[in-house]
């Protein structure tokens, strides 16, 4: 018989989950795989959003670590701090997940 469940380890899972589990989050964080750092305005650009939600998705993503940023100049770059999320979406990708 396996150990007591680590409520902890299992919150944290689903709270990262939960975090990228949103299409235009999951393109940023491909973006971003692909590209050591981008600004908000050509992320806006590549997925064709508008810049204020952009901005919205990257702020709740560095907000909850999965995202980290640095000024330079007037310009706010983002880059992967939680670089182990590209690898949930390549497995998820992996498995040819299906969508009803």
């Amino acid at each position: 018989m396996q150990e007591e469940l680590d409520i902890d380890r299992v919150e944290k899972i689903a709270f990262v989950l939960k975090t990228i589990a949103h299409p235009m989050r999951v393109g940023i964080i491909d973006l971003l795989s692909q590209n050591e750092k981008m600004s908000v305005n050509e992320i806006t650009r590549y997925l064709g959003l508008e810049q204020s939600l952009t901005s919205h998705h990257l702020a709740n993503m560095k907000m909850k670590g999965v995202l980290g940023s640095k000024r330079e100049g007037k310009q706010i770059f983002y880059f992967l701090r939680l670089k182990e999320v590209t690898q949930i979406v390549n497995q998820l990708e992996d498995a040819n997940v299906i969508v009803f």
